[in-house]
């Protein structure tokens, strides 16, 4: 009896050998189970796995889930499969319904849309972005929102000699901006005080449960969610309370309409924009005035203005923060380009006056390829097709970018890949360096490149620019930093730092 035993198990590690011999040489696609090991093993730090997994394969991998459930997908980071997919061939690559499932509160908003509804979408909010009562208004908003509510809390800080965490700090001044612009309220959840809104929290919930869908078998959390249990159970909680508060800012924004008030450029936002517009088919109109019409194109705008702002903005201190030389170089353009008023006064910089600051737009460019705020992408095939790399893909094939692993692929930044370089995007003329958008990736290629990015940068640039002016941040040593697991690019635990007037701004 003992001899068959050993015999069979002989022969079992026999059969796990030749397996594991003939699986992919970088990660092992086991029996039953696929590469899941590998994944779940890798989990917490799956941005660096994903890039090591991606320049091993040369840029596109297929990864395999469990035998018959999945998921299996291919990651690509390859730039001629990307520009491929979503550029030459963008037609064969949508969304998706599984895409759908994952971002359920999404609806039928823009993220989730494709084909027609997409398109209606993207010239809805084109039009808003070029409307002369926009740009007035986003410059107001975010010029008070920095000089009444940002400087108030740094003050604070630096009085108190006490540490913040500015993450959360950036977080709650671009969701109070991005909710200005979309619904025309402030939540006001930048304060010194920072008192905790249910809404804000709920995003946060939203995005953690977005990513458990991704790693997890569909059945699995698709069970779980009928059971109403484990992260499931946060997810409808969180999903309830963001509806809530979008319905009410529908519901007051009609209201508001129907009395007539009377409103000027400054309190232009983008639920104004759709109820007031004229230019429609009745047919068209009931559509779009209608409450989940308004609520899907809401949420929408919210987590595209809220996160890749925020996200950014943090990553931007701390790497700057851990080059001097960087620092110095942008204050010093400011003072060249801008002028030092000799003034102790807090300043902030115009959207006009920013459009000088080349070395700053260089850093945050630099920022954005290391860092990018959104680092992966969806897209599946409706048909059958052949990449660039000679990779095949069927029909319903489940596509992941990962924008992260783009930005350390030695074969598209060059061996110093991997180092916080600003100068690699100033050319020798001194003017912005062009970068191809299936390369720099940050703000996606092709017919869906992101239609916020010269908003997204003059953003960008006036925080950055008026807390660097103003302000010195000092890290906290202790505290550890790393990449949160999200479908959002922020620190794991924040970045703690104890704030101080810089009462020197000439260098």
């Amino acid at each position: 009896m003992s001899i068959i035993i050993e015999f069979l198990v002989l022969i079992f590690l026999v059969f796990v050998y030749v397996w594991i011999f003939k699986s992919s040489s970088v990660l092992i696609n086991w029996p039953m189970v696929g590469m899941i090991p590998q994944l779940l093993w890798n989990a917490s730090n799956i941005h660096s796995f994903a890039t090591y997994v991606l320049e091993k394969s040369g840029g596109t991998f297929l990864f395999k889930g469990i035998w018959f459930v999945g998921p299996d997908f291919l990651g690509i980071a390859a730039p001629m499969d990307v520009q491929y997919i979503l550029s030459r061939n963008f037609s064969n690559y949508h969304k998706g319904e599984e895409f759908k499932e994952i971002f359920e509160p999404f609806g039928d908003g823009i993220f989730n849309s494709d084909d027609e509804s997409w398109s209606v979408q993207r010239n809805l909010i084109h039009s808003f972005l070029k409307d002369n009562r926009f740009e007035l208004a986003a410059k107001d908003s975010l010029e008070q929102k920095i000089l009444k509510d940002l400087f108030q809390v740094l003050d604070n800080a630096s009085k108190l000699k006490s540490v913040i965490d500015i993450q959360d700090v950036f977080q709650r001044l671009t969701f109070d901006n991005i909710c200005k612009m979309v619904l025309g309220i402030d939540p006001s959840s930048l304060c010194i005080d920072f008192h905790e809104v249910p809404f804000e929290k709920s995003f946060d919930e939203l995005e953690m449960v977005f990513l458990y869908r991704h790693i997890l078998p569909r059945f699995i959390w698709k069970f779980q969610k009928w059971l109403q249990i484990g992260e499931e159970k946060k997810f409808i909680k969180a999903w309830a309370i963001v509806d809530d508060f979008l319905n009410h800012c529908i519901a007051r924004k009609k209201n508001q309409i129907l009395a007539q008030e009377k409103m000027n450029g400054h309190d232009f936002d983008f639920l104004t924009f759709l109820l007031t517009k004229d230019d429609h088919q009745e047919e068209e109109k009931q559509v779009i005035n209608s409450n989940t019409f308004l609520r899907d194109m809401a949420f929408n705008l919210l987590a595209a203005g809220r996160d890749t702002v925020g996200a950014t903005l943090v990553w931007f201190f701390w790497l700057v923060g851990n080059h001097p030389h960087v620092e110095k170089k942008i204050l010093e353009e400011i003072k060249v380009n801008l002028g030092d008023h000799g003034t102790n006064n807090l300043r902030f910089f115009s959207f006009d006056e920013l459009k000088k600051l080349v070395y700053l737009h260089a850093t945050l460019c630099e920022v954005l390829r290391l860092y990018p705020p959104v680092p992966f992408e969806h897209k599946m095939s409706k048909k059958s097709d052949v990449l660039p790399s000679g990779n095949f893909v069927p029909k319903n094939r489940r596509i992941l970018f990962s924008f992260y692993s783009m930005g350390r692929m030695k074969d598209i930044w060059g061996e110093d890949c991997l180092e916080f370089k600003p100068e690699r995007w100033i050319s020798e003329k001194g003017k912005i360096k062009h970068f191809p958008s299936y390369k720099f990736i940050a703000f996606l290629s092709g017919p869906r490149t992101c239609l916020g990015k010269d908003l997204a940068f003059l953003s960008l640039k006036a925080v950055a620019s008026a807390v660097l002016w103003n302000y010195s941040l000092e890290f906290v040593e202790t505290h550890q930093i790393t990449p949160k697991i999200s479908i959002l690019l922020y620190m794991a635990k924040g970045l703690k730092v104890k704030v101080s007037k810089r009462l020197d701004s000439s260098i």
